[in-house]
């Protein structure tokens, strides 16, 4: 026998330390599913779109990567990036609402809790949002209402469909009541793309709660949403206390919502870019309908940084 082979045999023989264990899960090589403990390495899970092989789990998804896994190569195309947060009310309470702005721009690289752009969803034009919960929770606030609204108009105007994938505790605190006028705002949007006959499409992920789901998130021509999700308004807990009643088990889940009727599809994420393409085409006016002024994305160009749309 080798000295290799005698190092690889003592290796292999040797207990696994709990130390040692979450030191090789750390590196980011593997990943353990939260539902059924399995452990998968990290570029096959990558590769199913974070859903776990073995029980179907889908594990959070972030906006840059569901717009990867969304738009087409190369044709995404971003809007209002420099939009960005302000603390009109100077609210205070552990600590200030500028400084958890800065501090979480500063984690996240991004602006706020929302993305949006246009781009190619299997050739197809569209027009996209995609909430982060790593953003204060995906908390709906001035900026997340402004940039949603400015892509709602922007898609009305150049008729293509609205997809907005929600991710979200609910309107931001912070911000008080001008988090809230954004449900109307976004909704008074969404009534004229509507009225234009043109497609919107939310797809609600893991959790879509508060103010969000009660606007644009059930607001949707059709309603889709991801396996065992949670959806609701307010919370079990303060939903019992009200009623004074037990819920069921599977209260405020995706699946329980289908069966009630509150939204018409689940969707899972390995399926979604091919189910929101079929819905797209079976929606799309005749060609003889679509106005000679719409912009193709075809030949779609970001925009430049002096550009009237970048500044904003």
């Amino acid at each position: 026998m080798s000295l290799f082979d005698w190092f690889d045999n003592r290796r292999k023989s040797a207990p696994i330390s709990k130390e040692r264990q979450e030191r090789e899960i750390a590196d980011g090589l593997w990943h353990k599913c939260a539902a059924c403990g399995v452990m998968t390495y990290t570029k096959d899970l990558r590769a199913n779109q974070l859903v776990c092989p073995e029980c179907g789990h889908h594990h959070p998804v972030f906006s840059d990567e569901r717009i990867h896994q969304l738009i087409d190569a190369e044709t995404w195309v971003a809007i209002d990036e420099t939009l960005a947060p302000v603390d009109p009310l100077k609210f205070r309470d552990r600590k200030s609402y500028s400084d958890r702005i800065a501090e979480t721009q500063a984690k996240t690289s991004l602006k706020d809790a929302v993305q949006t752009g246009l781009g190619q969803l299997d050739g197809l034009a569209v027009a996209l949002g995609v909430m982060d919960f790593r953003f204060m929770g995906g908390s709906m606030g001035s900026v997340v209402g402004e940039k949603l609204t400015r892509l709602i108009e922007r898609a009305t105007a150049e008729q293509i469909p609205v997809v907005i994938v929600c991710a979200s505790g609910g309107a931001r605190m912070q911000e008080g009541m001008l988090s809230l006028m954004q449900m109307a705002k976004i909704s008074a949007a969404l009534e004229r793309h509507r009225a234009a006959r043109q497609l919107y499409l939310p797809v609600l992920t893991h959790p879509t709660t508060g103010g969000v789901t009660a606007s644009f998130a059930m607001l949707g021509d059709i309603i889709l949403a991801e396996p065992h999700a949670t959806i609701g308004f307010a919370g079990r807990r303060v939903i019992e206390q009200t009623l004074r009643e037990k819920l069921p088990d599977n209260f405020q889940t995706s699946e329980y919502l289908q069966q009630h009727g509150f939204i018409d599809v689940i969707v899972p994420r390995t399926q979604l870019k091919s189910t929101l393409a079929q819905l797209i085409r079976l929606h799309q006016p005749p060609p003889s309908m679509i106005p000679s002024t719409a912009m193709s994305l075809t030949h779609a160009q970001p925009l430049s940084p002096g550009s009237p749309e970048a500044s904003r």
